[in-house]
């Protein structure tokens, strides 16, 4: 039997591409995801291990499912998330990260289905399931037009990017921000160093409401 193709979305989708120390205008199309919420420090906060050791099981059973029984193997993509807060100010200034709530999640290829989730999440709480297995869902995210960049370098060195983003960028070409903060992890941050991460900053946007 002919081994299939290894498909890795990430090098063959636009919407992971971004430039860094610019900003890039991007439609994004709508893409399924495997998430979970939480709220909190995600250094800290129990609910942000707790959330990731739900979600890769899943998106790893998922992964083998697909080659066994589609024919189609894929890299499971890097970990995305959306990160807001009741204020801005949160994110890009005074960085409280006690406040910040968020959603995780690891894209799904589009010829994966709820059925082919829903045996996922089955058979990865088959034994010693994670504790928010049951949190886990399939969702479709429908960003459309985004900014974003590639920031290299530590987490907590995004304030500033943001604040350019928010404070220059968007007002100078007519935008305003609209959904939520995302952010892509194309770094392992448990094995590479702080300034070494590279990471996808995307803000999905509108054009602003005439004065």
């Amino acid at each position: 039997m002919r081994r299939p193709d290894k498909v890795d979305l990430k090098r063959s989708l636009d919407s992971y591409r971004a430039p860094r120390g610019a900003f890039r205008l991007v439609d994004v199309p709508d893409l399924q995801y495997l998430m979970i919420d939480g709220y909190g420090d995600p250094n800290t906060a129990p609910a942000y291990p707790e959330a990731l050791a739900a979600l890769y099981p899943v998106a790893y059973t998922l992964k083998f499912l697909s080659k066994r029984e589609r024919e189609r193997d894929y890299v499971v993509p890097p970990l995305e998330g959306l990160w807001w807060a009741d204020d801005l100010d949160s994110f890009t200034r005074s960085r409280d990260k006690s406040r910040w709530k968020w959603t995780m999640m690891l894209l799904v290829p589009d010829w994966l289905d709820d059925e082919a989730v829903r045996s996922a999440v089955a058979q990865a709480g088959a034994k010693n399931a994670p504790a928010r297995l049951a949190d886990v869902r399939f969702q479709t995210l429908s960003e459309g037009r985004c900014v974003q960049t590639l920031h290299h370098g530590p987490f907590d060195d995004e304030g500033t990017v943001l604040e350019r983003l928010h404070d220059e960028f968007l007002p100078q070409n007519g935008l305003r921000a609209v959904g939520m903060h995302h952010e892509i992890y194309l770094s392992d941050f448990r094995k590479v160093a702080p300034e070494r991460l590279r990471t996808v900053l995307r803000q999905p946007v509108a054009a602003a409401e005439a004065r």
